[in-house]
C-alpha cells in the first residue's frame, strides 16, 4: 500500500519543498507538498488534504492553520508537527538530515 504524505510549510518554497524531494524516491510513499501562505508557490486546498494519508507541518502554527482551513476535512487524518523553524535554505543538507531523522519514523509505520 502506497502512503501518501503532504508536507505543510508558510509559502512552500523551502522547507515543505525539501521535503517532498527527500522522500519521493522512498519505496511507497507518494510526497506532495503545499504552502498556507496566499503568496505560496503552491497553496494548499481540499483535494491535497484528502488525498493524503499523512500530513506534515513544519511548525505549530501549521498545524493550527490546517485546522482551522480544513476543519473537518482533517478528521481521521494522521496530522504531525516537526518543529522545524523557518531557517534553512532549500536542500541545505542542515534541514535533509533534521528531515530525515524526524520524517523517517513517520514513514516506518
Amino acid at each position: 500500500m502506497t502512503l501518501r504524505v503532504l508536507f505543510v510549510c508558510s509559502r512552500n518554497r523551502l522547507r515543505s519543498p525539501t521535503a517532498e524531494a527527500v522522500f519521493a524516491g522512498v519505496p511507497g510513499v507518494e510526497t506532495d507538498s503545499a504552502g498556507l501562505a496566499p503568496d505560496a508557490e503552491a497553496v494548499v486546498d481540499a483535494a491535497q488534504v484528502d488525498w493524503a494519508d499523512l500530513i506534515v507541518a513544519m511548525e505549530r502554527r501549521h498545524k493550527a492553520g490546517l485546522a482551522q482551513k480544513f476543519g473537518a476535512r482533517l478528521k481521521g487524518k494522521r496530522v504531525v508537527c516537526l518543529d522545524i523553524p523557518d531557517r534553512y535554505g532549500y536542500m541545505q543538507p542542515e534541514l535533509v538530515a533534521l528531515l530525515e531523522r524526524k520524517v523517517g519514523p513517520l514513514l516506518a509505520g
